[in-house]
């Protein structure tokens, strides 16, 4: 799929706001390693090409770089760059500038001045100021032939520089953030006005789009597998295949004994009186718990259940070649764009694997002789974009308002070896107490995940009159736009104190409630 706008990313944390931002204005963009190949490039025929910003300093040995030749190529196709933070001291570097450490470092929000009109701001008059979100220690201090200052800040350090015969331009702010105040606009104006992109991208077509390659990579008498978790995100991509190859697609739902309170019960009713899917349940309990025991380490964890998951894939599709004597070729996963950024090696690190976050069920947790062949309808998506092509296949918006439930499920909610005593039982429970507590407190829409966590250390309490030595039991709830970023919610404290006390009173061998008010970053929003 050819992408109007392609961003390189350097590391910078704000990246995928970029993305995001750009896809906002209905402009389709993708983000690719700012170390890419100029062929994986110029394979995506960008109009507009975003170098990110990074924590690195292009004055290192082993500070990142874009591909020999991508100079050349974009002046010969004509193709826009915004150099964005490290982006700008790139193109200034790279080009025949020269970048020094600044005198004084410029980190957060500050204020930028106008300094030459036109360009890169539009109508905006010499003189006018706004206030942007900086983030560096290295400045411009000499430009290259035929680029110009377009904005200062207040400390009289490069803040923007253009280069129109060129097309190349640069912002040593990041416009992608709200504390930049009017950084969208920039955008905007920049897109449209400077590179003439169009705002064509819709879901309507990303849908056509999709069953389109989905019917050019499944052959006509090919069989599809879909591993279905429950969640939004493989449930849109079964039915997106679904409605694409018919009845050749087999869904399998996978009791792996990590599941919430009642879920194999509500999503197999989900699945067949209200998707219409053709869906076998596996009871697979004792298998995954078998494989578990003793287990503590949290990779090891992921990986034993992605590789019991493929084990019993390969076993379904055995047992569906014996019945139709064909074996299926393809597993449908519902892989998301944040789970292929988050599994990917950070530019200037010299690994060719990631410097993990952590190993997604989709994307690190699939043993290597896996025999099925992946379909991964959704990698380029958004959680709120995979909701809003969910709403054009006609799933129910109840559905789709669900939480996200991680693939290896509550195994990475109670840390530790998940088989010891109750352990998932009694976190069954306290979720499900806080999950209708939110529900029935009408700000389950407005929550973006909410679930409780199993600590495994035991504490004193006192409960009946008497001393009791039981768990503690940790809320966490956040916002966010994409999963990608998110910041804890706030609670009212007579609601905490109620399902507190719920918890306590109802749940056997919890005797405390806590509650986790960590944001991503610096948290992640799951606990293992």
């Amino acid at each position: 799929m050819e992408a109007q706008v392609l961003i390189l990313d350097f590391g910078s944390q704000y990246t995928h706001l970029i993305t995001r931002r750009i896809r906002g204005l209905k402009v389709f963009s993708l983000c690719l390693n700012g170390t890419t190949s100029l062929k994986s490039i110029t394979d995506l025929n960008p109009r507009v090409i975003i170098l990110s910003g990074g924590p690195h300093s292009v004055h290192t040995p082993d500070a990142p770089c874009f591909a020999p030749g991508f100079i050349e190529y974009v002046e010969s196709k004509k193709v826009t760059v915004l150099g964005i933070c490290y982006g700008l001291q790139l193109i200034v570097q790279q080009m025949g500038g020269e970048v020094t450490a600044g005198k004084k470092q410029e980190y957060g929000r500050m204020e930028i001045e106008v300094v030459k009109g036109g360009g890169l701001f539009g109508k905006k008059n010499v003189g006018d100021r706004q206030k942007v979100w900086m983030s560096h220690g290295d400045e411009a201090v000499k430009l290259p032939e035929g680029f110009e200052v377009v904005a200062r800040s207040r400390q009289g350090a490069v803040a923007a520089v253009e280069n129109r015969d060129k097309r190349f331009y640069g912002l040593q702010y990041h416009p992608e953030v709200t504390h930049s105040e009017e950084g969208l606009q920039t955008l905007e104006h920049f897109l449209f006005d400077l590179c003439g992109v169009t705002a064509d991208w819709n879901m309507d077509d990303v849908v056509e789009e999709a069953k389109k390659v989905i019917r050019s990579t499944v052959g006509t008498e090919d069989h599809v597998i879909c591993a279905l978790s429950g969640g939004v995100d493989s449930t849109v991509a079964a039915t997106l295949v679904h409605q694409a190859i018919g009845d050749r697609l087999h869904c399998v739902f996978v009791d792996n004994g990590l599941l919430r309170w009642k879920e194999r019960e509500r999503v197999m009713e989900t699945f067949l009186r209200d998707l219409h899917l053709p869906v076998t349940c596996v009871d697979a309990v004792e298998q995954f718990l078998s494989k578990l025991k003793g287990v503590t380490e949290p990779e090891k964890k992921r990986k034993i259940i992605g590789a019991e998951f493929i084990s019993i894939f390969d076993a379904f599709a055995n047992d569906l070649e014996a019945k139709l004597g064909k074996r299926p070729s393809y597993l449908v996963q519902g892989t998301l764009y944040p789970d292929v950024i988050e599994s990917c090696p950070p530019p200037g690190s010299g690994r060719t694997h990631s410097h993990t976050i952590k190993s997604h069920h989709n994307v690190g947790g699939l043993p290597k002789d896996m025999k099925l062949k992946l379909i991964e309808p959704l990698k380029l998506l958004f959680k709120d974009e995979v909701r809003e092509m969910g709403k054009v296949l006609k799933i129910p918006e109840g559905f789709l308002k669900r939480h996200p439930f991680p693939g290896p499920g509550l195994a990475v909610r109670v840390p530790g070896d998940v088989t010891l005593g109750d352990r998932l039982d009694i976190l069954r429970k306290a979720d499900e107490v806080f999950i209708q507590a939110i529900k029935d407190a009408g700000i389950y829409d407005s929550i973006w995940q909410a679930f409780a966590v199993f600590i495994p250390v035991q504490t004193v309490g006192v409960q009946g009159d008497q001393r009791t030595h039981g768990y503690p039991i940790s809320l966490r709830a956040v916002t966010s736009q994409d999963g990608m970023t998110a910041d804890w919610y706030r609670f009212d404290h007579e609601f905490l104190e109620y399902v507190s006390v719920k918890i306590c009173n109802e749940v056997a061998g919890v005797n405390k409630v806590l509650l986790d008010i960590t944001s991503k970053p610096p948290s992640t929003i799951e606990w293992e």
